[in-house]
């Protein structure tokens, strides 16, 4: 079974469906901590969200690069990135916390496309420091 595993088509078709799963949950665990509908305000035309979405998206999946890249099973990989997708999770409310003149999701609900870059670029940044510490 171990020859099975070091395939190295098998084993990038395991981190690959790996990652797009976790990345589904993640996402639907973003979507119960905001306070807008991604995908319905996306299908309206709200750059604002499609950015921060879009930001979560290529956080959450560069996390899991760097893991895949520097661990070895599986299930060390999903581990690390799940760690990883947690830290993501808390610099999102930390840029809450910071920002107390107003309120990010309301912000990026109305479509306020620069609230919406910060959160792609808080995102993405937090993403690489992330995975340079894993």
């Amino acid at each position: 079974m171990n020859q099975f595993w070091e395939n190295e088509y098998v084993l990038t078709a395991a981190n690959y469906s790996v990652v797009i799963l976790c990345i589904v949950v993640f996402l639907a665990m973003f979507e119960l901590v905001t306070k807008y509908n991604n995908w319905e305000e996306i299908k309206k035309g709200n750059l604002a969200v499609a950015m921060a979405t879009g930001g979560k998206i290529f956080g959450i999946a560069n996390v899991f690069s760097h893991s895949i890249v520097q661990h070895d099973t599986l299930f060390t990989m999903i581990g690390w990135g799940l760690f990883g997708f947690f830290l993501l999770l808390l610099g999102y409310f930390i840029y809450e916390f910071l920002t107390p003149k107003f309120k990010i999701d309301d912000e990026i609900k109305n479509d306020n496309r620069a609230v919406g870059f910060i959160s792609l670029v808080i995102s993405v940044g937090l993403s690489f420091v992330i995975g340079a510490g894993i």
